[in-house]
């Protein structure tokens, strides 16, 4: 069976609309055959939008008439375990099934819109293993930095991060590495994304009053080695951390900044006093995600292709990148004569040039000099020129290293910095 068999097959269900049980069924199969991460159904005023995220974008699949919405909408309640005659407020569910032989969680969330209710579905293959750091495009300097951070007892790990940058996968990854059965390993999360035997997970649930901050102060009388807290959401939860790691627990989290030295600033202007931080950070992981080019269809680009501007930007970036992270992860014969690769299209990759995904990492380490900027409450911009000058590899620069090794394509790699720089 693949993909686009699958796809056919489903227009013409849709087509006939006499089978809704079929139709979704095979919503779900063509998903899952496409590597999708997750399903949109959305009703907009003449008609419905089936839409599935493939590494990341949004891509439209087909379009079906409304009168076809109410019955897809009703057996994704049923098969979900929500309520049918509810329409009015958003509803979260689970789906549990299994296609091709791959165990499958699909988490379910309803929300009523002016045209109707819109359906997206979460996809979790549990088959698939969590990837190890350098399966993530954790290398060099960076995976160094942090599998000293790692190997730390205590203090604080923390990733930044906007929506969409895979930080779930990073901490799995993370919390694999240090799963032993000698150590005692707790998360709170929010949701329980997946299952890892040996760790304690709880989701929390802030509508009783089970809240990040909460759950903390619950979960370090339960004498824990590590704890890992979903996400930073307020004074009261960082503090209960930096206290935390200050006493001999090692704290994994994650907030929302876009860029490691943002993470600084944000924590001062939560209240945290200066002298905690640098008592505190391991280290300050930053992330994007970027495309994968098809290694079927993938064509040399020729550097006048480059426009001058973002040319002159490489350069620069290549010139402070540390020589030996160079030599080590791009290898001295390609450095000779460096080349770029740009996506083209084939049937291997569904015509968009790119399979699969990989992380652009930035790690901050709390340097000297960083020390003093942060004792003096200096902007995030500062601190960042300072870290980099420090040896820090940045997001754009761990780009360019990874468009050398022809993983990705300078146009994803700028396509996230711009959004970075923008932000």
């Amino acid at each position: 069976m693949t993909y686009l068999t699958t796809l056919e097959e489903l227009k013409n269900l849709v087509y006939k609309g006499d089978n809704i049980q079929k139709i979704c069924d095979t919503i779900i199969t063509a998903a899952v055959l496409a590597d999708a991460s997750d399903i949109h159904i959305e009703p907009l005023s003449s008609f419905v939008r089936l839409r599935y995220r493939v590494d990341w974008e949004l891509a439209e699949v087909l379009e079906y008439q409304s009168f076809l919405h109410t019955g897809i909408i009703a057996r994704f309640k049923i098969i979900s375990e929500l309520k049918i005659d509810e329409s009015r407020v958003p509803q979260d569910g689970r789906i549990s099934q299994s296609i091709d032989g791959k165990p499958l969680d699909l988490r379910v969330s309803t929300l009523p819109t002016v045209h109707g209710e819109k359906i997206v579905m979460r996809i979790v293959d549990k088959s698939k293993k969590i990837p190890e750091l350098n399966q993530l495009g954790i290398e060099g300097q960076n995976k160094r930095l942090l599998e000293k951070a790692i190997g730390l007892p205590n203090g604080v790990i923390l990733t930044s991060w906007p929506t969409g940058s895979g930080k779930s996968t990073t901490l799995y990854s993370i919390l694999t590495m240090l799963n032993d059965p000698n150590v005692n390993i707790m998360t709170l999360e929010d949701p329980v994304e997946n299952q890892v035997d040996g760790i304690s997970q709880s989701q929390v649930k802030p509508g009783i009053g089970y809240t990040f901050a909460n759950g903390l102060r619950t979960a370090l009388r339960q004498d824990p080695d590590i704890i890992m807290v979903w996400e930073m959401r307020d004074k009261e939860t960082v503090d209960i951390a930096i206290e935390a790691s200050l006493t001999g627990h090692l704290v994994l989290s994650t907030i929302h900044t876009n860029n490691a030295a943002e993470t600084i600033t944000r924590i001062l202007n939560m209240g945290v006093q200066p002298f905690l931080i640098p008592a505190s950070l391991n280290i300050i992981i930053a992330q994007r995600l970027v495309k994968k080019v098809c290694d079927d269809c993938k064509v040399q680009m020729p550097l006048s292709e480059i426009d001058p501007m973002t040319l002159k930007n490489i350069k620069h970036s290549l010139s402070i990148t540390p020589r030996e992270e160079l030599q080590e992860r791009v290898g001295a014969e390609k450095l000779k004569s460096p080349t770029f690769y740009k996506a083209e299209g084939c049937d291997e990759c569904q015509w968009n040039g790119y399979k699969g995904r990989v992380w652009l990492y930035e790690m901050l380490e709390i340097s000297p000099g960083v020390k003093d900027m942060i004792l003096r409450w200096d902007s995030a911009f500062n601190i960042n020129r300072q870290a980099i000058s420090d040896g820090m590899i940045s997001l754009e620069q761990d780009g360019i290293i990874k468009s050398l090794q022809w993983i990705t394509t300078l146009e994803e790699v700028y396509r996230v910095s711009k959004t970075q720089n923008e932000d």
